[in-house]
């Protein structure tokens, strides 16, 4: 991936961060119980022709986690602003994945003279979308986001991939390890999103800059729908639907990706 990590203090948090490559820089950030390393698959097609910025977002991976701090969209729209301004980035393209593509989304939104271009995959925050199998599994009061055993993150694994990546055993049990640690954090930060909503949708209108919306056919995390209402709703967008591709196209996927 030709990454090197790096750390930062920023306002009120501790943020690590992944950097590498050459050319334009291109900001990405990462879903809700994910990590910077997210990326690095896709990096690999990525850094030798963007300057790529991966950060942990406060409140997941490296990064600090304030039990006082709250961690709705809004607040990371902030914090990640906080992170530009500490990084003295001045111009920058911006993507992201799930909870992350809703944070860029919104950057772009409310910070179009920072932003050269959009990459959506599989944004949160489409309101209007068909529901998911995951809206029908959280009205039932079932999270699968939320890991409380090894089974649970093999169940995890089941429901954002078609076909799981090859996983290393010990890298599987490690990750398990880390997501039922992290799971009472992600619990409160899951109720800071219900308590502080901020909707993509509401805002798109207002991004600028020319946007990607990828989106795999098969995720069952967020509808496939989304994708129309984000086309019609952003004025200079492109929509990709992978097919056969789960809710985290640059890791099932990543060279396809990257090529779009």
């Amino acid at each position: 991936a030709n990454f090197e990590q790096r750390e930062v203090d920023i306002a009120g948090h501790h943020i690590a961060y992944l950097i590498g490559g050459q050319g334009d820089i291109l900001l990405l950030l990462h879903g809700f119980g994910a990590d910077k390393d997210n990326w690095s698959r896709v990096a690999h097609d990525l850094t030798p022709h963007f300057q790529v910025i991966a950060p942990d977002l406060p409140g997941f991976g490296d990064s600090s986690r304030e039990p006082k701090a709250t961690y709705a969209f809004g607040d990371q729209v902030d914090n990640v602003h906080a992170f530009v301004q500490a990084l003295n980035l001045k111009t920058f393209h911006i993507g992201g994945n799930s909870m992350g593509g809703a944070i860029a989304g919104l950057y772009a939104a409310r910070h179009p003279d920072m932003v050269t271009s959009v990459w959506l995959l599989a944004p949160a925050g489409v309101d209007s979308a068909e529901p998911s199998e995951l809206t029908g599994l959280l009205a039932q009061g079932d999270n699968p986001l939320l890991v409380h055993t090894a089974a649970d993150f093999e169940r995890l694994l089941d429901f954002v991939f078609v076909e799981i990546p090859s996983i290393p055993g010990p890298i599987v049990g490690y990750l398990t390890e880390q997501a039922i640690a992290q799971r009472p954090f992600n619990e409160k930060i899951f109720q800071d999103f219900i308590a502080r909503p901020a909707s993509l949708e509401s805002e798109a209108q207002n991004i600028q800059a020319p946007t990607l919306i990828t989106w795999g056919d098969q995720d069952r995390l967020l509808h496939v729908s989304g994708a129309a209402i984000l086309d019609a709703l952003i004025p200079d967008s492109h929509v990709v639907i992978m097919k056969n591709i789960g809710h985290i196209p640059m890791i099932e996927r990543p060279h396809e990706s990257a090529q779009q």
